[in-house]
């Protein structure tokens, strides 16, 4: 049966099927009201399929996932992309409760990343997550210590993503195919230990005042790029 936390509602938001009673209420994410994200009760003679939810058949299904997933359960949903997922790690370390980090987990699961590494903290804000986490692999680190002995079990080069002297350019380089991107938190930026295990350290060329980009949309970028190169495109939706 379906986890009620699949759903944003459980995550404080809205209802899906009508905006805020309420002008005092804040309004949630868009997609919590685009209709597009909302299918009703499934029509016709219901399938056998034991991928098939029975309560989203029974009563729709308003998650945020793509209509191919429409009335899965989490669990079949989550088995189809492990057989997918890309040879592409990424982690993040979190020594200040960042908000970035639910961004990076969205963005790591609409790319089919392996996994995510939570690096220090445990907790970490799953607001900007939107869901997704439950969707992606997940795993935490104590150090940045334990993040590289499990890259080096593991056989993958440790890129870190970071605009400091001696950097290499990311739209010059060619991404490794079995690759950990590091990413630091914001404002902090990355660890010395995590940036002396990389066997390679890029940044992202900028042209405008600002010294750096926010790491959500850092670690999209660095991300696309492996896409890009190394990815299953002929599987994209």
């Amino acid at each position: 049966m379906t986890d009620s936390s699949d759903h944003p509602d459980s995550c404080g938001g809205p209802s899906f099927a009508s905006p805020p009673s309420s002008l005092t209420e804040p309004p949630g994410p868009t997609e919590w009201f685009s209709p597009a994200n909302g299918v009703g009760p499934w029509q016709g003679p219901l399938p056998s399929d034991s991928r098939y939810d029975p309560e989203l058949l029974r009563e729709g299904d308003r998650r945020n996932v793509v209509d191919a997933y429409r009335y899965w359960t989490r669990e079949a949903i989550v088995a189809d992309i492990d057989r997918r997922r890309h040879r592409l790690h990424i982690a993040i370390e979190n020594f200040g409760h960042d908000a970035n980090i639910g961004s990076v987990v969205r963005t790591a699961n609409a790319f089919a990343v392996d996994t995510v590494h939570i690096v220090g903290r445990r907790r970490w804000n799953r607001r900007g997550a939107m869901v997704t986490d439950r969707y992606q692999r997940l795993l935490h680190h104590e150090t940045a210590a334990d993040l590289l002995g499990f890259a080096a079990e593991q056989g993958l080069t440790v890129v870190a993503v970071d605009n400091v002297a001696g950097a290499v350019r990311l739209e010059q380089t060619a991404l490794p195919l079995d690759c950990l991107l590091v990413f630091g938190s914001e404002g902090l930026g990355i660890s010395d230990e995590a940036r002396a295990g990389a066997g390679l350290t890029v940044s992202i060329a900028q042209f405008g005042s600002t010294r750096s980009i926010n790491v959500g949309v850092a670690a999209g970028i660095v991300m696309h790029a492996w896409i890009s190169r190394h990815g299953h495109l002929d599987q994209a939706w």
